[in-house]
């Protein structure tokens, strides 16, 4: 089966901070999606009361709530179900990650990230239908990767990485379920990666995600480390 693209999505993107709402808004409406800017806890809260969303991109230090309370206040009040994707340096602690992953937050975002990465790493959250989402944070990282289907050999760049999968760049992804060899090296590792995994998003304007199957575990050990260090590196102060 062909690659598909999948249609356009409703994104609030709420921060307070102008710069990373203006980015992040206007990298999602030039990729077809509508998107919605606010920058205070109210304003986002009578938008998911009122309307129809698929995604909200989260500051969790909004002005006028905060933190575990404001999930729980778009859970209450959504008006259908969403997915939320939480700014990683708007995360207190990792006592506050495990707690938001028991209210169902879909994954974590750079709000400093390139604008050609804004979309990469909001793919598996634009396009939950065709991606099995983990609850692990994703890290931006650029880095070749090999991979193999059958006998055919072919090298990209990686786009981000979490401690179940990776996403790569592409402009002929693999059909999803499509079943793929993997080879990489980590930043600073002497050794490479190997692994088996399985595509479970595709689309043509991003690239694929790739679900890993088989890791060994001092290779597992190598990328949940990375993941950990940097995914709270950026945190705000």
């Amino acid at each position: 089966m062909p690659p598909q693209t999948a249609p356009a999505k409703t994104v609030v993107v709420a921060d307070d901070t102008a710069f990373v709402r203006d980015r992040f808004h206007d990298v999602l409406q030039n990729a077809g999606h509508q998107a919605i800017s606010v920058r205070t806890a109210s304003e986002l809260l009578d938008r998911v009361r009122r309307e129809p969303i698929d995604l909200v991109v989260l500051d969790l230090q909004l002005p006028g709530s905060s933190g575990v309370a404001l999930v729980q206040q778009i859970r209450r009040l959504a008006v259908r179900p969403l997915s939320i994707v939480v700014f990683s340096g708007t995360i207190g602690s990792a006592d506050e990650v495990r707690e938001l992953t028991t209210l169902g937050v879909a994954g974590y975002v750079n709000e400093y990230s390139a604008p050609q990465n804004i979309l990469p790493a909001l793919a598996p959250h634009l396009f939950p239908d065709n991606f099995n989402r983990r609850s692990s944070p994703r890290v931006t990282l650029g880095i070749p990767i090999q991979y193999r289907v059958g006998t055919t050999i072919a090298a990209a760049l990686t786009l981000n990485l979490s401690h179940g999968g990776v996403a790569i760049r592409s402009t002929s992804p693999l059909a999803t379920g499509t079943a793929v060899h993997l080879k990489f090296r980590m930043p600073g590792a002497a050794r490479d990666v190997e692994a088996s995994g399985r595509v479970v998003w595709s689309d043509r304007r991003v690239g694929m995600g790739i679900q890993f199957e088989t890791v060994d575990a001092a290779s597992q050990t190598v990328i949940d480390q990375f993941v950990d260090a940097h995914f709270f590196s950026n945190r705000k102060a």
